[in-house]
């Protein structure tokens, strides 16, 4: 990978300091735009530069010094002073980094929180530094729910705003209504009813949608989480109308697969709320099924389901951890401008007997999604990340409840 420790702003696509933009900041604003280059973070404290590489919005290798991947990565979660740039390039070499861009901010943090990544406001400790932090963040126990943030919101898509306090419920869940929000100030917590409580999912801030595509596809939409103000918040309700001609003038293909992965958000909150239960049902749904594709597997293709069943499933040292039952009408395999954390090198695919696939044209679709407007490819986009930040929490919550 190159390196450098010379900045040169004004070649730069993208530059500023690490005191207005930390690091898991700076990822989810990279990635939102699914862009492909090099970022570069420099620090007055230490010689070594970080140098990450990104492709499509995902880092796939990085270096500092002599670490390499996600040992040199998580380390940068700790610096609080310095400065970075990102230079939109081509990128070359193996994609050494497995995990999506929100499961690494997700354990990034965590590890920060518990400690294991230091802060850098002294020259650190190379030995702390050398620590195998990728190792860590595979054992950590989530015990508040991790914060998604947005792409800077369009304005031009704002119809109205709302405000609502520390509290107060946005949507329920059960309640029908084909509207979405866009978070403009403040955060959300977004929960999901459950027999011995609810379950605290995720938390939303600046920049997040609320509410679902899936509702401008089918008349009777029903929200399956309730969102609740995590403090005094400022909504901006986005103008339906002109998102819905925007959907419905998809391509078959392209509406069916945001109903997808709708429904694949759905499935794995499902399975967290049985987990959160200690209901171990959802693991009988790998019985009877065979391996069609292994984890880590270099699988390009993306499929359609015509019959059937698949079960997409992530391998942990403990076996397999079912994450979301797909049926017909459902898409699996490799989504070129997406990362949901299901990707045939995150997770395995299990199958019916029954299964009968029909290819689907990944390449067409992706030149369809550079199509869109702006603010429908960041809900899109936000969608991946829910669906990529509640499959760890779902995970988490799994082996917690001991049942893998």
């Amino acid at each position: 990978m190159p390196a450098g420790t010379k900045f040169m702003a004004h070649e730069s696509d993208f530059y500023g300091k690490l005191s207005f933009l930390n690091f898991g900041e700076l990822l989810q604003v990279i990635g939102s735009s699914s862009a492909t280059g090099t970022l570069r973070i420099l620090s007055s404290v230490t010689s070594d530069t970080g140098v990450i590489a990104i492709e499509k919005g995902n880092p796939i290798n990085a270096s500092m010094g002599s670490l390499r991947g996600l040992d040199a990565l998580f380390p940068l979660f700790g610096w609080t002073e310095g400065r970075f740039e990102f230079i939109q390039e081509a990128v070359v070499g193996e994609r050494v980094i497995k995990k999506g861009r929100m499961e690494i901010i997700l354990d990034g943090l965590k590890l920060l929180d518990e400690g294991k990544i230091p802060i850098q406001t002294q020259p650190p400790s190379r030995s702390v530094i050398a620590t195998p932090l990728a190792a860590e963040a595979s054992r950590h126990k989530p015990d508040h729910p991790p914060m998604i943030k947005g792409p800077i919101v369009d304005y031009t898509y704002v119809i109205d705003e709302e405000s609502f306090y520390d509290g107060d419920e946005i949507i329920r869940e059960g309640s029908h209504g084909n509207w979405i929000w866009v978070i403009l100030e403040g955060a959300a917590e977004i929960r999901k009813a459950a027999p011995n409580g609810p379950i605290r999912l995720l938390r939303v801030g600046d920049g997040a949608f609320l509410g679902s595509l899936s509702s401008f596809l089918k008349s009777e939409h029903v929200r399956n989480t309730t969102v609740v103000a995590s403090g005094n918040i400022q909504l901006g309700m986005l103008d339906s109308q002109v998102l819905t001609r925007e959907v419905v003038g998809l391509s078959p293909d392209f509406k069916s697969l945001i109903q997808s992965m709708d429904n694949r958000l759905g499935r794995v909150t499902a399975i967290g709320a049985q987990a959160h239960n200690r209901d171990s049902s959802f693991m009988r749904s790998l019985e009877n099924k065979k391996i069609t594709i292994e984890q880590g597997q270099n699988e390009e293709r993306l499929f359609s389901i015509r019959a059937g069943e698949v079960v997409v499933a992530r391998h942990t040292t403990s076996g397999y951890v079912p994450l979301a039952c797909l049926e017909k009408g459902d898409f699996f395999g490799h989504v070129p401008f997406l990362t949901i954390g299901h990707e045939p090198y995150e997770a395995a695919v299990f199958s019916s007997s029954d299964l009968k696939l029909a290819s689907v044209d990944a390449k067409k679709i992706e030149n369809e999604h550079r199509r869109l407007s702006g603010t429908l490819r960041n809900i899109i986009e936000h969608l991946a990340a829910c669906i990529s930040a509640t499959t760890l929490v779902t995970i988490n919550r799994i082996r917690d409840s001991g049942m893998c």
